[in-house]
């Protein structure tokens, strides 16, 4: 076996060790991470943000625009000024589909050791009468129509 194919094999296996656990939570479970300092990505579009209100605390970061686009790279931009190194990070949108599917693009990214996705979504934290605050539009890093 040559070097570059030993080579080529080894750095196979260590973006197999880089990709991180995903794991499905529900609103009892997102309480507790955000209550013991993760943080909270609302994926959803400033309309929705808007119309329901958001958690308190949550940062609001698009990740699919209103069309159904996404900036890949720039939102990975946007969520590391957001976030720590190595804290755990909570993705949610309106039902758990949007944030299922950005979870499993985070999880390939280096750095992050473990994602969460809010299975159920906003919707049904409201519908266990869970707290949500009015969306203040200074914290969306992208608005409404902007590929982020």
């Amino acid at each position: 076996m040559s070097k570059q194919a030993v080579a080529t094999a080894l750095i196979c296996l260590c973006a197999l060790g880089a990709q991180a656990e995903v794991v499905n939570i529900d609103n009892a479970e997102l309480a507790r991470l955000a209550a013991g300092g993760a943080a909270v990505i609302d994926i959803r579009t400033a309309p929705e943000w808007k119309e329901t209100g958001v958690i308190s605390g949550s940062r609001l970061l698009t990740f699919f625009d209103d069309k159904g686009r996404v900036d890949a790279p720039v939102w990975l931009a946007h969520l590391k000024s957001l976030t720590k190194p190595g804290q755990a990070v909570v993705l949610i949108c309106r039902s758990g589909n949007r944030s299922r599917t950005a979870a499993q693009f985070l999880s390939q990214q280096p750095g992050y050791k473990t994602v969460y996705n809010a299975t159920r979504g906003l919707n049904t934290w409201t519908g266990e009468g869970r707290p949500v605050v009015p969306s203040n539009s200074t914290l969306a890093m992208c608005a409404a129509g902007a590929v982020c």
